[in-house]
């Protein structure tokens, strides 16, 4: 699975479902790996990771989506 590179490359995302963890309700994972300095991490661990409901997942990607439209409306197009 690829990660998303995010910030100036020092944060990584990496989405997937947990198929370890299918017996529980929240088994898709957002796993943040962090390469920076301490005072400018974002989280306390080198890893961490986040667990969603498929229900949580679908609203974060239902308002992503809604984002990106709003982004694509507002960018001016070519010329």
């Amino acid at each position: 699975m690829p990660a998303i590179t995010l910030l100036d490359g020092s944060l990584k995302l990496t989405i997937y479902y947990d198929a370890a963890d299918r017996e529980f309700e929240d088994n898709i994972c957002l796993q943040f790996e962090e390469d920076s300095v301490e005072f400018e991490s974002l989280f306390h661990a080198e890893e961490t990771s986040l667990y969603l409901t498929p229900e949580q997942a679908a609203l974060i990607v239902l308002e992503l989506s809604r984002a990106l439209e709003e982004a694509r409306r507002d960018k001016p197009g070519p010329p």
